[in-house]
C-alpha cells in the first residue's frame, strides 16, 4: 500500500505516482485538466499495475485558490461534498476557506466523480515516473532533482518535509519532520518491508524517480515566499513530458542527487538554490544542518537496507 496520489495520460500509457505528506501538493498537482486522476491518497501496486483504494478525495482546502486550484475549488461548492472544519457564515451561507481559527487542517471529502478528469475504474498500469513531494521550508532542496534507485529508496524511507506556520498550527519556526514511506501512520508493516517492495518495483518496471520541492527555494521560510503552484505545475509537466531528457545534470555536493542545468521555459537560476539564494554562506549552513537531520533520522534503517541505499545518505 502507498500513501500517494496517481494520475495518467489520456491514453493510459503514462502513469505517474505522487508521494507526499500533508500540505506538499499531492491532491493539487495530480488534479489537472490534461491528465486523468486515479486517486489522491491511498493506492496499491500489484503485478498488474497501480490501483486506488477509495473512490474519493480528501483535499486540504485552507486558503484554497479558485485561480490556482480550480478543479478542487469547484468541488467545495458541489452537492455531496463533505466539508470538515470549514467556517461558514450562518446568515449568508458563504464559506470562508481562509479561516484557520479552528485548525489549519480544513478538508473537503468528495467522490472522485466530482472531478471532470477522473476515472471511476480506479486502475491503471505501472508508473513511468514516481514523484516525491517535499515542502522544504529551509530553502535547501532544489525545485526538482533526479534520483538514482538508491536515492529514491533513501528518500522514500526518509519521508521528509517541514512543518511551518501555515501548514501546522502552533508552529512558529520551520521544523524538519520525517515520516517513513511518506505516511508512517498508515503503514501496517515495518518501513523496511515497503522499502524493499518499492525498490523491487521501480527496478523491475524501469521507473524514473524525482524529488520535487514545493516549499521555498534558496532562502528559508520567512525570507522568501513559497514557490508558486503555477511554477511547480510547470516542473511536473516537464518531468512527465520528458523535457529533462538530453539536458545536463550536476550532482549536489551534499545530497548527491542530480540537479538539472536547464529546461526550456524555466529559469535555470531557480533550478539551483545556490544560484538564487541571497546568502550563500548561510545556505551552506542550512544545507549541512538539514543533511545531519537526514543522517540522524536514517540511523533507524541502516541495518535493514542494502549498500546501494546506504550510499545515498548525504555527505558532510
Amino acid at each position: 500500500s502507498m500513501h500517494c496520489s496517481v494520475n495518467m495520460s489520456e491514453d493510459g500509457e503514462d502513469v505517474a505516482v505522487f508521494f507526499g505528506l500533508s500540505g506538499t501538493g499531492k491532491t493539487t498537482l495530480s488534479s489537472t485538466p490534461d491528465r486523468i486522476l486515479i486517486g489522491d491518497d491511498e493506492h496499491g501496486w500489484s503485478e498488474n499495475g497501480v490501483f486506488n483504494f477509495e473512490g474519493g478525495c480528501y483535499a486540504k482546502v485552507i486558503r484554497l485558490s479558485k485561480e490556482d486550484e480550480p478543479e478542487i475549488y469547484e468541488c467545495t461548492r458541489r452537492f455531496g461534498t463533505i466539508l470538515e472544519n470549514v467556517s461558514m457564515d450562518l446568515i449568508s451561507r458563504r464559506l470562508d476557506l481562509n479561516d484557520d481559527s479552528l485548525t489549519e487542517n480544513t478538508r473537503a471529502a468528495y467522490p472522485i466523480s466530482h472531478l471532470p478528469n477522473a476515472t471511476r475504474k480506479g486502475m491503471c498500469g505501472h508508473p513511468k515516473n514516481v514523484i516525491m513531494l517535499t515542502y522544504d521550508a529551509f530553502g535547501v532542496m532544489p525545485p526538482v532533482v533526479r534520483l538514482s534507485t538508491g536515492q529514491a529508496v533513501f528518500h522514500f524511507l526518509s519521508g521528509y518535509t517541514a512543518k511551518v506556520a501555515g501548514t501546522e498550527i502552533g508552529v512558529k519556526e520551520p521544523q524538519a519532520t520525517f515520516s517513513a514511506c511518506f505516511g508512517a501512520p498508515f503503514m501496517a508493516l515495518p518501513p523496511s518491508v515497503y522499502a524493499r517492495l518499492f525498490m523491487e518495483k521501480i527496478k523491475r518496471h524501469n521507473v524514473q524517480c524525482w524529488l520535487i520541492n514545493t516549499g521555498t527555494i534558496g532562502d528559508p521560510y520567512g525570507k522568501t515566499k513559497r514557490i508558486s503552484i503555477e511554477f511547480t505545475r510547470k516542473i511536473v509537466r516537464a518531468v512527465l513530458n520528458n523535457e529533462f531528457e538530453g539536458i545536463g545534470f550536476k550532482d549536489d555536493p551534499i545530497f548527491g542527487f542530480q540537479i538539472p542545468e536547464g529546461c526550456e521555459g524555466i529559469d535555470s537560476n531557480i533550478l539551483d538554490p545556490r544560484r538564487c539564494t541571497t546568502d550563500l554562506e548561510d545556505y551552506e549552513k542550512r544545507a549541512k544542518r538539514l543533511a545531519k537531520d537526514f543522517i540522524s533520522n536514517f540511523k533507524a534503517y541502516e541495518k535493514e537496507v542494502p549498500e546501494e541505499v546506504l550510499a545515498a545518505k548525504p555527505r558532510l
